[in-house]
This record gives C-alpha cells, structure tokens and sequence, in this order.
C-alpha cells in the first residue's frame, strides 16, 4: 500500500477493436459459426494490442480489466457471485450472455443508459436472499496477461456503492427493500477480491464510484463511509484509486476524503477541484483530458488546473475525465476528413498522448509554481449565438381535435400494429453500400438494392397485416449519421467506431459548424414507400435532441443553441414529407432521457429546453398529420412529465425488458401509447401468448382506444427468421384482443 501512483494514466480505453473485430467475434461465436477458443483468442489479441500500444506512447498507469465480453457492470455481477437462478447453466460464458440476451424461457436482464451516455449497461438484479460469492478469475487472468508481456497494470472494478446504486430490487423482494440494503454483504466480497489481488502482487486498484456525482441522500453518503472506511483499514489490499466521473463529486468528496483510501480521481473536465483541499495527503488523479469528446485539450488551460491542484491537494497525477470507452481508436486513420478540422480532433490514442506529455509538463514545473488559488473549471462558451428568428413554438391544436381528426383521416382499427421504423440490414445492402463508398457499383445500381428492399418490406408488413407501416429505412447506416450526411455543419468518419453496448457499435458523427439543411433528406424514399401501399407509411425522423447528443458535438456554443439549429432543419423535413403526402412522422428521441443533467438542480432547465426544441421541431404539422415518437433503454419512466410534454400524438416506448415497469407510472399520460412487447436487444422470439400477456398488462393502464401494439426498438440488428415470426406472433396477438374487446362490447361488459 506505499507504492507511488504513477505520473500519467487512463481511467479506461476502447476494448471493441480499432476494426470493431470484437463486434465480428462476437457476432460469430453467438452464430455458432465460431468457437469459444477463437471468441478468448480475439479478446486476448485485443487486450495485448492495448497494452502494448499504451505502454509504448509511454503511458505508466496501465488499466486492466477494462474489457468485457458485454458489459463491465455485468462483469461485475459476475465477479460477486449475484446471478439470478434463472440464467446459470453448466457453461460459464453461456450463463454470462443468458444475462446479457436472454435464452429460452427466460428474457435478458433490464438494460438501461449508463448515466448521461449512450453507452447501455445490463442492470443487476439484488435481493434479500442473493448469495454473493467472489469470482475473481477474470480480472487476475489479465493481470497475469500483462505481467507476461512485462507489464504491471492497476485492475478496474466497479465500486461497491456504485454497483448497488445501479441495481435494481430482484423480484419478489420486500417492499421497502433496496439493493443498497446488502452492502455489509457486498462489500465483504470486495475485501476478498482485494486479499486475492494484493496475494498477486497488484500494487494498486482502481474502484470505479461514478454514482457519487449526483446528488446522493445522507443514508447513501453513509455508505460511502462505510464501503471506504471498511476496504481502507484492511491490512491486506493495494493501494485504492476511487475513482469518479462524469461531473462534481460534491458532499461525497469529503466523504471519501475522511476515508483511508490513497486516491482519489476527479473529472475536471465536466466538474472542478473544488474542495481538493480536503484530499491533501492522498494523491489526485486529475481528469483535465476529456473521456467523452473529441476535441483537443486546450494545453495551457489543462496545465494551469494541474498546477492549481498541486498546490491544494499535493501528489497529482494527470488522466483522463473518464474512461476512453466513449471515443473512437485514433484519428490518424481518418484521411478522409478535412485537414483543418482533423487537426482539431483527438481521438484515444490522441488524449493518451495529451496525458504523456502534461505529465512531463508538469514534473517539469517547480513545486509551488501556480497561477493562484482559483481552480479552473469547466470553460465558459463564449461563441455566438445564431438567431434564426422566434422558435417559440405556437402548438398544434389540442391533443382530442387531433386524434379526431387523424381518426377520420387514417381509419385505422383499435390497437393498431406498427414497427419503430428499421429493418434488418441485410448483407446484400452493407455490400452494396461498402461497394458504392468504394466506387465499385455506380449509384444507379445501388438505388436498385434500396428499392428493391423496400418493396420486400412493405409486401411482408403487408402479408402480416400490420397496420401502420414503415419502408424499413435500408437506405440508412445509422439513425444519427444518415441525417449528418445530409446536414451542413457535420462531419463523418470511417473508421469512428464506439461501443454502445454488447457487439452494437455506433459511429458518432461531428458536429462541428453551423447547421443548415441544404435539401430534403428523406422524402423521396418515403414518397417511394407510400406509392406501394394504401395503408399509411411513416416517414421516419431522428429527434433535434438525439441527433445532438449521439453526436461529438463543437464545444464553442451552448448545447441548446445546436439543438435548436438541428430543430430547424427536423422542422423543415417535417413539412416537405407532410407535403409530399405522408400521414404519419416519426420523430424519434430516444436520448431526450439521456442528456437528462446528473444534478437535480440542472433538470428543470434542460428539460424545458430539450421539449421546446422538440415541439418547434414537429408544432407545424397540421392536424390530422399523426406524430410519432420513440424512447427506448433509458429510464423514461424518470421524465413522464417532460415526455407528455413533447405533445406527440403516439409515443412508443421499451417495455418488455423491463417488465412493463413504465406502465406504473404513466398515470394521467392522455395521448397514444406503445409499450414495447418485443425486446429486439435479444435473439428470443416471443410467441403470441406472450405478447398478448403483455398487452393485456398495458390495457390495465392505457384505455384500448390509445393503446398501440409495437416491437421495443427498431428491427435493424435483428434476421428476418426471427422478425418476421415475432411481428406474425404480435398481430395475432392484437387481433385476439381486439376480437375480445369487440365480444365485451357486444355484451356491454
């Protein structure tokens, strides 16, 4: 435990492969197409790769267990032993994707945002009677790995209260339990796993406590105490880095300050050194790169924060904000960007290299040497706004005058069934959109495959008898990039893979000037669409706040500003597809939840702005134009308030991995609703009694007449086999409800 922190560290790297090769890995061995050797041979080639580039950039604080299979929150169930009965099986590996995906008989485990990110983390289920016990195979195993590569690395785990926080209550709990309740228990584990590791030789380890940004009561800031006093007075254990992110620690940082923990890292790229004071004597990891951006670190300003803690706080080590998990390998590979703006960006290898040398930079300045007491925080704005004139939105009529209208307009029958939008993206289109990106097959050619899948879309919606249909969108590669494509002000990239969650990547495009739409984006494949069916066929949008927030966003304007650029030209599409002849838009916001500030103080502001930005977005629409939109994986149940506000007239919503858990709460939610009934995250098929179980729990909460029938999220990662045997099992389903409700009706129960 006297082991000096290294100079220069990250809190977490990119574990996917900088060619996305766990993706295919993964992918494979799910497939049966490959092996369990070949999926560990990939991993283990892919964490030796990390070590060996991190080590030669010349970090010294190399993280460890930091790769997952799936989910490092899940990894962390594991390692406790906390697995529900449902999913063990004799297999180890089959047991930890029974969790993540489901298995017959038995859907995933919950999964939700990991806190403001699009990163998805699998949520853990804690009751009374969970029996915790220490795995600890995983995190010694890449220990070992890196030891024989002649490497020392520091083991990344997530803390204890963090852990409990995140989990939820395992059914059948007691009323008035909280995972939180078992911390004695949980925390005893910790201390095992921390004998094992110092037996091994660790010098230091890393306990991840993002929860304790927010705003947290007495009872849980008297956990912190505990969990840290307990594992801190343990005479067997390295060294403990606890490490926060994602903003201010706040009241719990004196907290820990009082604890025997050796360190402490601060985000002081989101948050600030306030109260480092109290952490003279422990070292402070200072987070002065950014873990969730791409933008270069301003040198001078990060160094002067450095100094500036130094002064307060005494040994100091330079890191990064958070983990590199949210940014993509290295932007080196992206010739295809313009020069002037690649020089601005920094992808992982980049901020790893930023560390290195402020490390240098700032051994190499005198102690004592500092710009005075103030610790810089995060930047004041200070570029301009653009006024695009009044965007305070009128609103359209009230939501019965709509719903009457759009009755007479669109004749649809109760409970009506749609999709949220994609369908799976076949390997003919990824081929052919890589061969036209190539200049292998001209766009005519192409075109021809686009149209020729949504025809086959439209034709199967049909044969199933779905009753709002979508085109399937084989045109579009992601939900945020196609419309960077078509905006001004973004760049995309090639090679700007991220994890969001298990094999599912996403590449966030760069949001770096003035937004602007220079012509329509989506009309004409919607026209195509709707020209094949007389049923209604969405024309399909992403939300102003999504596209922003699954972006890298400039940093020289405030957010809300950017969002309203974006609304402008959503509101703009919106018009031209209502033109064009299309009855019901799609204005997905799936990430309205996820910006959600981690302060309570901050919500009210963001919220109202966030809704305002939508319904500019969408408030010119006539009447009878329905409005759709979509929320899914992200605790919406948290924003019922703001989500009636966006004043959509059907909003579709995640359901089924969560057990219906939003029906609870939707109370005076007076517009059309569809709780998702098929998890499209898991290869499980449900059947039609299954869904109709489901359905039959939302009509205890929505009446039938604004109840809708639709999967959880879009169709895209799943195969035909397994969409079109559920979607025929969901419209059975709806037309046994809907023969029963028409039964009850005739005898007037």
């Amino acid at each position: 435990m006297t082991s000096s922190f290294p100079a220069s560290t990250v809190l977490g790297y990119p574990r996917i492969g900088p060619d996305r090769e766990l993706k295919r890995a993964l992918e494979s061995y799910w497939e049966g197409r490959t092996s369990r050797e070949d999926l560990e041979s990939t991993a283990r080639r892919l964490r030796e790769d990390t070590w060996r580039r991190l080590a030669a950039l010349g970090l010294e604080g190399l993280p460890s267990n930091t790769f997952s299979y799936y989910d490092q929150v899940l990894d962390t169930a594991v390692l406790l032993g906390a697995v529900p009965a449902r999913y063990r099986q004799d297999d180890d590996l089959a047991t930890y994707f029974a969790m993540a995906r489901g298995a017959e008989g038995s859907p995933p485990l919950r999964m939700t945002k990991w806190f403001d990110t699009n990163y998805h983390y699998i949520v853990p289920e804690i009751g009374p009677e969970t029996v915790f016990s220490l795995d600890a195979g995983k995190p010694l195993a890449e220990v070992r790995e890196a030891r024989a590569l002649g490497l020392e690395t520091r083991p990344v785990v997530v803390g204890p209260v963090t852990f409990l926080l995140l989990a939820q209550a395992a059914p059948a709990s007691p009323g008035g339990f909280a995972p939180l309740d078992r911390l004695d228990d949980v925390v005893e584990v910790y201390a095992r796993l921390l004998a094992e590791l110092a037996a091994e030789g660790v010098a230091w380890v890393q306990l991840d406590e993002p929860a304790l940004v927010a705003d947290r009561t007495p009872a849980e800031l008297a956990a912190v105490e505990a969990a840290y006093g307990r594992l801190g007075r343990l005479e067997n254990r390295p060294a403990l880095l606890v490490a926060s992110y994602f903003g201010d620690l706040g009241d719990a940082l004196p907290v820990l300050a009082a604890t025997p923990v050796e360190a402490v890292a601060l985000d002081l790229v989101r948050g600030t050194a306030n109260g480092a004071d109290a952490l003279a004597g422990k070292t402070v990891v200072a987070g002065v790169v950014s873990g969730r951006d791409v933008w270069r670190t301003g040198r001078d300003r990060a160094l002067a924060t450095l100094l500036a803690v130094r002064e307060r706080a005494g040994r100091v080590a330079v890191g990064t904000s958070c983990s590199l998990l949210h940014v993509p390998y290295d932007v080196e590979r992206e010739t295809g960007l313009d020069p002037a703006l690649r020089e601005r960006l920094a992808f992982a290898e980049q901020k790893v290299a930023e560390v290195v040398e402020l490390a240098g930079l700032l051994a190499a300045a005198p102690v004592g040497h500092a710009p005075g007491r103030h610790v810089p925080g995060q930047p004041e704005v200070q570029g301009r706004a653009h006024a695009s004139g009044d965007r305070t939105a009128k609103g359209r009529a009230p939501y019965p005058v709509r719903a009457a209208a759009q009755a007479e307009h669109l004749k649809l029958p109760l409970l009506p069934v749609t999709t949220i939008g994609s369908f799976p993206q076949t390997g003919e289109l990824r081929r052919a959109r890589a061969a036209l990106a190539a200049g292998e097959i001209a766009e005519a050619a192409y075109e021809g495959v686009v149209r020729a899948e949504i025809e086959r879309v439209i034709a199967l919606q049909e044969r199933l008898g779905l009753d709002v249909l979508v085109h399937g969108e084989p045109e579009r590669n992601d939900m945020v990039q196609y419309f960077a494509e078509h905006l001004d002000g973004f760049a995309v990239t090639r090679h700007g893979w991220v994890q969001s969650y298990g094999s599912r990547c996403t590449r966030p495009p760069i949001l770096h000037g003035d937004v602007r739409r220079p012509e329509p984006i989506t009309v004409r494949w919607a026209r195509y669409a709707q020209s094949l069916t007389s049923k209604p066929v969405k024309g399909m949008l992403t939300g102003p706040v999504t596209i922003v927030a699954w972006s890298f966003v400039r940093d020289d304007l405030p957010l809300r500003e950017v969002v309203f650029q974006v609304a402008d030209a959503v509101r703009e599409e919106v018009g031209d597809l209502e033109e064009a002849g299309i009855r019901v838009i799609q204005v997905d916001e799936p990430a309205l939840r996820e910006l959600v500030p981690l302060r309570r103080a901050e919500q009210d502001a963001y919220l109202e702005w966030a809704v305002a930005a939508y319904r500019w977005a969408t408030s010119g629409a006539s009447e009878r134009t329905q409005i759709h939109t979509h929320l899914c994986y992200s605790d919406a149940d948290q924003i019922l308030a703001a989500i009636d506000g966006l004043d959509a007239d059907v909003t579709s919503i995640e359901s089924a991995r969560s057990r219906g858990r939003l029906l609870g709460a939707v109370g005076d939610f007076s517009r059309g609703l569809g709780p998702g009934v098929y998890d499209i995250h898991s290869p499980r098929v449900p059947d039609a009694d299954e869904v109709e179980g489901l359905l039959t729990e939302a009509l205890r909460a929505v009446p039938a007449e604004r109840l809708w029938v639709n999967p959880d999220c879009g169709l895209k990662t799943r195969s035909y086999e397994q969409v079109e045997a559920a979607l025929a099992g969901v419209v059975e389903a709806a037309a046994r409800l809907r023969a029963r409700h028409a039964l009850s009706t005739l005898s007037g129960v």
